[in-house]
C-alpha cells in the first residue's frame, strides 16, 4: 500500500505557499504517494476558547474530545490529518511568525494529542514525519520565529520534522516562480518526505540543511537562558522551542555551538515521553482544582470582585 502525504496551507489560493506546497507534493505523487491537500481558507475554524475541556478529559484518563466538535471543521480536517504518513505545512509569514489562520488551526491540537488517544486506543499507533515552509517578504531576520512557531505546533500530532524551508524576499503574489531555486529547494522537499518514508522509522533523521539552526536536536534558531522547571531541572542554555538543555561552547575554530548535556533531552517536546512529563506538571501545578470543591468556591467567592469592574470598551 502505498503512503498517504498531506498538504496543509494558510496561504493565499494560487500565491507563494501554495505554489511551493504544490511543487513539494507533486513529488510525492510521482513517487507513488496518495496526495491530499487543503488551504485553511476554505474551512470553518473557530478560535480555541482555552475552555480546559479536552485536558481535563485527559487527566481522567477519558477522551472528550475538542468543546467546539460539532460548530466547525477542525474535526472533520484531523480525521484526514491523522490517517496521513507525512503532512506538509505551508504558512505565510507576518510580523516574524506564521499567520495567524495557520495559528488558530493549529492551537486547537491539544485536544488530538496522538499521544494520549493512542495511549487510550482512540487512534491506532504511527510515526508521522512532517515538513514545515515559510514564505516572507523579507529576509530571514523578519521572519526570525516562524520556522519555530510552526515546529512548536507540531508536536501535539508526533510529527517528526526531517526538513523545514524559509522562502525570504517573495513580498508579491505568485512572486516565486521567478525563483527556480526556490521551487528548487520546495521539490527537495517533496523528495526527503518519501526519502524518509522509504526509511525504518526508528532510522529516520533529519534531512534539511545539515547545519541548520542551533538546536541539533530540532534545527530551531531559538535559543534562550535556561530557567528552573518544574521540580528544579535546569541547564544554562535550553532550546526554545524543543526544550533541549545543554550549553554554549566554543569550538576549535572559535566558533560558538550548542553542545546537549547528558540529561539534556529529559522534557524534549518532540518526543511522546517528554510532553507526558508536562500533563504530569500540569496535573500537579493544577493541585486537583477541578475535582476539589473548596478551591472551586474559593475562586468563585474571590470572582465576584473582578466581574464587577466594568470600564469603558470602545
Amino acid at each position: 500500500m502505498g503512503f498517504k502525504v498531506m498538504g496543509v496551507t494558510a496561504g493565499r489560493k494560487d500565491s507563494n505557499c501554495e505554489i511551493l506546497l504544490k511543487e513539494a507534493l507533486l513529488v510525492c505523487q510521482e513517487q507513488g504517494a496518495e496526495i491530499t491537500m487543503i488551504n485553511l481558507k476554505d474551512y470553518e475554524l473557530l478560535d480555541c476558547t482555552g475552555c480546559t475541556s479536552c485536558t481535563m478529559g485527559m487527566s481522567m484518563g477519558k477522551h472528550t474530545g475538542c468543546a467546539l466538535d460539532n460548530k466547525d471543521d477542525k474535526k472533520k480536517i484531523m480525521e484526514v490529518l491523522l490517517d496521513q504518513d507525512a503532512v506538509i505545512f505551508s504558512a505565510p509569514t507576518y510580523a516574524l511568525m506564521p499567520s495567524s489562520l495557520f495559528l488558530k488551526f493549529m492551537h486547537r491540537n491539544l485536544a488530538y494529542e496522538t499521544a494520549f488517544l493512542t495511549k487510550i486506543g482512540a487512534i491506532k499507533p504511527r510515526d508521522r514525519i512532517g515538513a514545515l515552509i515559510a514564505v516572507g517578504g523579507s529576509t530571514r531576520s523578519w521572519q526570525s520565529m516562524a520556522l519555530e512557531c510552526m515546529q512548536a505546533s507540531t508536536f501535539s500530532n508526533s510529527f517528526k520534522i526531517i526538513d523545514m524551508y524559509m522562502a525570504t524576499m517573495v513580498p508579491a503574489p505568485a512572486q516565486v516562480l521567478l525563483h527556480e531555486e526556490k521551487l528548487a529547494r520546495a521539490r527537495e522537499i517533496g523528495a526527503n518526505i518519501m526519502k524518509s518514508l522509504n526509511t525504518p522509522a526508528n532510522e529516520r533523521e533529519w534531512l534539511g540543511e545539515p547545519d541548520a539552526g542551533w538546536c541539533p536536536n530540532c534545527h530551531s534558531n531559538c535559543l534562550c537562558l535556561g530557567e528552573p522547571q518544574w521540580r528544579g531541572l535546569q541547564y544554562p542554555i535550553e532550546c526554545a522551542v524543543c526544550g533541549a538543555g545543554g550549553d554554549l561552547v566554543k569550538t576549535d575554530d572559535g566558533k560558538w555551538k550548542f553542545v546537549i548535556a547528558a540529561n539534556g533531552l529529559e522534557r524534549d517536546r518532540t518526543s511522546e515521553e517528554g510532553r507526558g512529563v508536562h500533563c504530569d506538571e500540569i496535573a500537579d501545578t493544577q493541585g486537583g482544582f477541578f475535582m476539589d470543591p473548596q478551591k472551586r468556591a474559593a475562586v468563585a467567592e474571590r470572582l465576584e470582585k473582578y466581574k464587577k469592574i466594568n470600564f469603558k470598551g470602545i
